[in-house]
């Protein structure tokens, strides 16, 4: 498998009053396409500091960070959002869906802002609606949905610009067990599709069903 994203020798490093605080501590890691890797650790030791300069979100304080070639230091903060938009999917723990729209208008926001005419945005929202099973769901407002819901809409807006890598951070943290375990089973199906996925969770059944695990304590990559 071709690399997709590698981090080498990352660093973070925050202030806070009077007291520096290094979130991460030269991290290197390579993410091959296709690859199903859950990111484990206690809280504190870095890994969504990490899911964050993955993502674009954050820029390390030395180091570098590149999807498929591209070193984000090298763009700019309109190319860099541009790339977060056509290339990383998101999913958080708390889904982020807008209230007052329906879970279709919702998916269907990554693609309108990429300039995408409504009627193949709603076509394809619906379409990706239909894989995470909720066909029956489209014209229900977020605040309609159940958690477990929520968080298939989220995923299906995340697949909304057919991205290169999907990031998720703690996906089943607000559910019940047996919701999470359905959670579980579609990122089971993405993973068997071909998609790229990086998961942060204190999950130890998502994590069962990574590919890799990687493991980080106080800043740096252990396992």
């Amino acid at each position: 498998m071709t690399t997709l994203l590698e981090v080498r020798d990352a660093t973070r490093r925050y202030r806070s009053g009077a007291r520096a605080i290094e979130a991460l501590r030269g991290v290197t890691l390579s993410i091959a396409r296709g690859d199903y890797v859950a990111v484990v650790g206690p809280s504190g030791s870095g890994k969504s500091t990490l899911l964050t300069l993955l993502g674009g979100l954050d820029a390390p304080t030395s180091g570098q960070v590149r999807l498929e070639g591209v070193d984000y230091a090298q763009l700019d903060d309109r190319a860099r959002t541009r790339l977060r938009l056509e290339r990383i999917g998101f999913v958080f723990q708390r889904f982020h869906l807008l209230p007052v729209l329906t879970a279709l208008e919702n998916v269907e926001l990554p693609m309108a802002e990429r300039g995408i005419t409504r009627a193949v945005r709603r076509e394809r929202a619906a379409e990706l609606l239909g894989y995470v099973g909720l066909a029956d769901r489209l014209d229900n407002r977020a605040t309609e949905l159940s958690g477990g819901e929520m968080q298939r809409v989220a995923i299906a807006r995340a697949l909304a610009n057919d991205p290169a890598i999907i990031l998720a951070d703690e996906p089943t943290g607000e559910l019940d067990e047996a919701t999470g375990a359905d959670i579980l089973a579609l990122f089971r199906r993405l993973h068997a599709d071909g998609r790229t996925l990086v998961v942060v969770t204190h999950d130890a059944r998502l994590a069962r069903e990574a590919a890799r695990t990687l493991t980080m304590r106080d800043g740096r990559l252990v396992s």
